[in-house]
């Protein structure tokens, strides 16, 4: 059976542009994995009445309710309020979770000033399943009425997501009653459309799994889904759909299941007991800044400079001022020094140098805005790529980037280094 989702977002701050409503994406990404469909985001001020009405329109087209936000202590949170109303249903004062709430209050905030205000946080539908809050103190629930499945969830996004992935998740995969098991594809060097194009007579001969096609900022991602009676039984249907999707796409593919190109060079770096250092212009300290995010980078990263300046990239990386005078500080000659200056500084196995026009103006080279030059340097070679990455500064920063974790992950695998993908 198929099931239909809504998703009602509470909160007057959403709708005057103060806040992002990212919890609706979450949860989207999130029911696409359990194979759920949504159908319509809908955003409602802290009304009761303007809420209850959203409720009895999702009433009519979703068989899954799912509200953000107005479960807080103050007096304009009455989403539970007038949901309970509208299903008709009782609010309990649940000792539970006013316990987990006193216990948060004192274990997460070092303090046992709990006002009266925050119990009404534990007035909870009658018979409901209660979802526990471990990142905050408003707790969430589940309850069926009227043959609709009703989720409430906090509205801080941390909360959120966090909440429906331990408790929302898991209640709505039992009621689905299947298993749904999903493999992202990732891949550099290739647009949406292209790749879409190479695998659109796969997608569309696809029933179970389907596969559907992601654009993220600089790369693409496909996503892989299977609802079977159990894990065993989606991996048996998955299987030979990942083959052609490997054979199509090749080496385009720099992971399947993992987060980014930087964390794919971290497990590469890792398992080959590499070190990496580099050297940024345009790009401001961007590929060390993302090296960084990934969890246990300080076993492969070694550092990184950020040289600005002609000045920097002399004093500091060794590059010779007379070729930067020549070929001008965005070049090929310069990048690949920069990327030698960094290696031997920090006595790295890679070294990665960038630089180049970020705009939004040319300097007095006048090359384009957009020519960045990305060389990796190790003991076996040095390669450079010469790329053109269009006129938004920040899209041309994160390209740069996206190309040196591209060329890192190529010279681990074997792969051709400097051609441009």
């Amino acid at each position: 059976m198929e099931h239909t989702a809504e998703i009602i977002s509470v909160g007057t701050e959403l709708l005057l542009g103060n806040v992002a409503n990212t919890d609706a994406r979450d949860i989207s990404e999130q029911l696409s994995a359990l194979g759920i469909n949504v159908y319509y985001h809908t955003v409602v001020g802290d009304n009761p009445e303007r809420l209850k009405a959203a409720v009895a329109i999702a009433k009519r087209r979703a068989d899954i309710i799912i509200t953000t936000g107005g479960l807080g202590p103050t007096c304009d949170d009455l989403t539970k309020q007038t949901l309970a109303e509208a299903f008709n249903k009782k609010l309990v004062f649940d000792e539970k979770a006013a316990q987990e709430m006193r216990d948060y209050f004192h274990n997460c905030l070092h303090t046992d000033h709990f006002t009266d205000n925050n119990y009404q946080q534990a007035y909870l539908p009658e018979g409901c399943t209660v979802f526990g809050n471990a990142c905050g103190t408003a707790p969430g629930c589940a309850f069926e009425a009227e043959g609709v499945q009703v989720l409430m969830l906090p509205g801080p996004p941390r909360e959120c997501l966090a909440m429906f992935k331990a408790c929302g998740m898991p209640y709505l995969q039992k009621f689905t009653g299947t298993e749904i098991h999903s493999h992202n594809v990732r891949i550099f060097g290739l647009g949406e459309s292209t790749m879409e194009d190479k695998l659109r007579p796969l997608m569309l001969e696809l029933a179970n799994p389907t596969l559907a096609p992601y654009a993220k900022e600089g790369e693409c991602m496909l996503r892989l889904t299977a609802k079977a009676a159990s894990a065993a039984e989606a991996e048996t249907m998955m299987a030979p759909v990942m083959e052609k999707i490997r054979s199509t796409l090749g080496n385009f593919i720099y992971g399947i299941d993992v987060e980014s190109l930087e964390a794919r060079c971290l497990e590469l770096l890792k398992a080959a007991g590499k070190t990496l250092a580099t050297a940024e212009s345009c790009t401001g300290g961007l590929v060390a800044k993302r090296m960084t995010d990934v969890p246990g980078a300080s076993a492969v990263f070694l550092g990184g400079a950020v040289t600005y300046t002609n000045a920097a990239k002399t004093a500091i990386l060794g590059v010779d001022a007379d070729d930067v005078a020549r070929e001008g500080p965005a070049s090929a000659t310069v990048a690949k020094q920069m990327a030698a200056g960094a290696r031997r500084l920090l006595g790295a196995d890679l070294g990665i140098g960038v630089t180049g026009i970020a705009g939004p103006a040319s300097d007095e080279t006048g090359l384009a805005v957009g020519t960045v030059f990305v060389a990796l340097d190790a003991a076996d070679g040095s390669w450079c790529r010469s790329l053109n990455l269009g006129h938004d500064r920040a899209r041309i920063r994160t390209m740069a980037a996206n190309h040196a974790f591209d060329m890192i992950r190529r010279c681990l695998t074997g792969l051709e280094i400097e051609k441009r993908v």
